[in-house]
Protein backbone atom coordinates (compact mmCIF):
# COMPACT_ATOMS: atom_id res chain seq x y z
CA UNK A 1 0.00 0.00 0.00
CA UNK A 2 1.36 3.45 -0.91
CA UNK A 3 1.41 6.23 0.97
CA UNK A 4 -1.36 8.05 -0.99
CA UNK A 5 -3.75 5.16 -0.37
CA UNK A 6 -3.04 5.10 3.21
CA UNK A 7 -3.61 9.14 3.49
CA UNK A 8 -7.49 8.36 1.79
CA UNK A 9 -8.18 5.97 4.73
CA UNK A 10 -7.06 8.18 7.10
CA UNK A 11 -8.97 10.91 5.44
CA UNK A 12 -12.11 8.92 5.15
CA UNK A 13 -12.06 7.71 9.07
CA UNK A 14 -11.40 11.48 10.32
CA UNK A 15 -14.39 12.87 8.13
CA UNK A 16 -16.74 10.01 9.20
CA UNK A 17 -15.12 10.50 12.85
CA UNK A 18 -15.50 14.34 12.98
CA UNK A 19 -19.00 13.88 11.79
CA UNK A 20 -20.22 11.78 13.86
CA UNK A 21 -18.90 13.29 16.87
CA UNK A 22 -20.55 16.82 15.60
CA UNK A 23 -23.63 15.02 14.96
CA UNK A 24 -24.21 13.42 18.51
CA UNK A 25 -22.82 16.52 20.11
CA UNK A 26 -25.50 18.39 18.41
CA UNK A 27 -28.16 16.25 19.12
CA UNK A 28 -27.75 15.84 22.52
CA UNK A 29 -28.05 19.28 23.05
CA UNK A 30 -31.36 19.35 21.18
CA UNK A 31 -33.06 17.11 22.61
CA UNK A 32 -31.68 18.58 26.24
CA UNK A 33 -33.24 22.04 24.85
CA UNK A 34 -36.64 20.03 23.53
CA UNK A 35 -36.65 18.61 26.96
CA UNK A 36 -35.90 21.11 29.66
CA UNK A 37 -38.62 22.94 27.37
CA UNK A 38 -41.80 20.37 27.80
CA UNK A 39 -40.18 20.09 32.03
CA UNK A 40 -40.90 23.75 31.84
CA UNK A 41 -44.33 23.99 29.63
CA UNK A 42 -46.25 20.33 29.46
CA UNK A 43 -48.89 22.07 27.19
CA UNK A 44 -46.64 22.79 24.58
CA UNK A 45 -45.46 19.33 23.85
CA UNK A 46 -46.65 18.25 20.96
CA UNK A 47 -45.47 21.23 18.74
CA UNK A 48 -42.02 21.22 20.75
CA UNK A 49 -41.64 17.35 19.93
CA UNK A 50 -42.60 18.49 16.15
CA UNK A 51 -39.58 20.90 15.87
CA UNK A 52 -37.31 18.85 17.91
CA UNK A 53 -38.12 15.85 14.92
CA UNK A 54 -37.25 18.24 12.50
CA UNK A 55 -34.12 19.68 13.65
CA UNK A 56 -32.90 16.09 14.59
CA UNK A 57 -33.46 15.11 10.57
CA UNK A 58 -31.37 18.32 9.63
CA UNK A 59 -28.78 17.58 12.25
CA UNK A 60 -28.31 13.77 11.04
CA UNK A 61 -28.34 14.58 7.13
CA UNK A 62 -24.95 16.45 8.44
CA UNK A 63 -23.53 13.14 9.52
CA UNK A 64 -24.75 11.97 5.97
CA UNK A 65 -22.79 14.37 4.62
CA UNK A 66 -19.07 13.58 6.11
CA UNK A 67 -20.50 9.96 5.20
CA UNK A 68 -20.82 10.87 1.34
CA UNK A 69 -17.17 12.84 1.72
CA UNK A 70 -15.51 9.76 3.19
CA UNK A 71 -17.15 7.38 0.70
CA UNK A 72 -15.91 9.91 -1.92
CA UNK A 73 -12.42 9.86 -0.48
CA UNK A 74 -12.40 6.45 -0.62
CA UNK A 75 -13.37 5.18 -4.17
CA UNK A 76 -12.10 7.95 -6.16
Amino acid sequence: MDITTAMKFLAAGIAIGLAALGTGIGQGSAVNGAMESIGRNPEATPKIQQVMILGLAFIESLCIYGLVVSLILLFH
